[in-house]
């Protein structure tokens, strides 16, 4: 088991005070028997009310609603946790769905249909292009390799390039230009998926970066397959590896755009163009 401590902070500031909308915050990771969370403290400015819910993914959104108008919006998400999650190969695949091609079970397509369905182009010649050098039909092959293979070919393939803009480039975009972010590289990775008619959906997160600054962290992207008799299986397009106790998973979503930690509007008398920074700090805490 391991223990970390997040701190993230969203500042957003104005030119004058403004009428701030409801905002949706999804900044609880997602709990369950690899993941608890010991403590969590939310502050926000200025004065709010606060309800929290689940949406269709069962992730916790808090929803800010502003009772007063700020030149600043400030939200503060500080937790600590358990991960539990430090054998992520240790796995087993049902028999059927051990080698590709297969069928989900029948009790299962249903419920999985909205994660095999293209979200992008339906028809992509580029990305159809680029998986015949992973499988060709009629080939059979082991089924996670051929994920770690598509998984490592972006990692190693494709040049990592931080993005502020919102949004994802469509998966023909990251191709074209071979370059992307995490954003980008998971949703190529799942669009790859679901041309092969495998079940994939989009992580919003943080990762902890053991390096030389003990607070090294980001948020942070990736995808999850689901593997027969495994469940829902994380890989990491932008390292390549298959995600463990360094990923902390935020929210889950069918569309790559559809789980940002921090959305919302604002109304203001005149044009403005706040200032946005963003703080992320991911520690490990030493065992006593």
């Amino acid at each position: 088991m391991r223990r970390l401590q997040i701190r993230h902070v969203t500042t957003y500031r104005y030119a004058e005070a403004v009428t701030l909308l409801p905002h949706k915050l999804i900044l609880r990771p997602r709990e369950g028997h690899d993941v608890h969370i010991e403590s969590a403290n939310l502050a926000i400015y200025p004065a709010h009310r606060l309800q929290w819910q689940r949406d269709m993914y069962d992730n916790s959104v808090a929803l800010a609603t502003f009772t007063e108008p700020g030149d600043r919006l400030s939200i503060d998400s500080r937790l600590i946790l358990q991960h539990y999650e430090d054998q992520p190969l240790d796995f087993l695949v049902a028999d059927y769905a051990v080698r590709y091609p297969f069928r989900y079970d029948l009790a299962e397509q249903a419920d999985l249909y909205a994660y095999i369905v293209p979200i992008f182009a339906p028809d992509e010649p580029l990305l159809s292009q680029w998986l015949e050098s992973f499988w060709k039909s009629g080939q059979v092959v082991e089924t996670y390799l051929l994920l770690e293979w598509i998984n490592k070919a972006i990692a190693t393939g494709f040049t990592y390039q931080q993005r502020e803009e919102p949004g994802v480039q469509t998966p023909a975009a990251t191709l074209a230009k071979r370059t992307g972010s995490c954003r980008d590289f998971a949703a190529l990775f799942i669009e790859a998926c679901h041309y092969l008619g495998l079940a994939a959906r989009f992580v919003s997160g943080y990762l902890c970066m053991p390096t030389s600054n003990e607070n090294a962290g980001a948020t942070h992207a990736w995808s999850e397959v689901y593997l027969p008799g495994a469940g829902w299986k994380g890989f990491d397009s932008t390292s390549g590896q298959v995600v463990g106790n360094d990923h902390i998973a935020l929210a889950v979503g069918r569309h790559p755009e559809s789980v940002p930690p921090v959305s919302g509007a604002f109304l203001s008398a005149s044009p403005q163009w706040p200032v946005m920074r963003v703080t992320v700090e991911v520690s490990g805490i030493p065992a006593q």
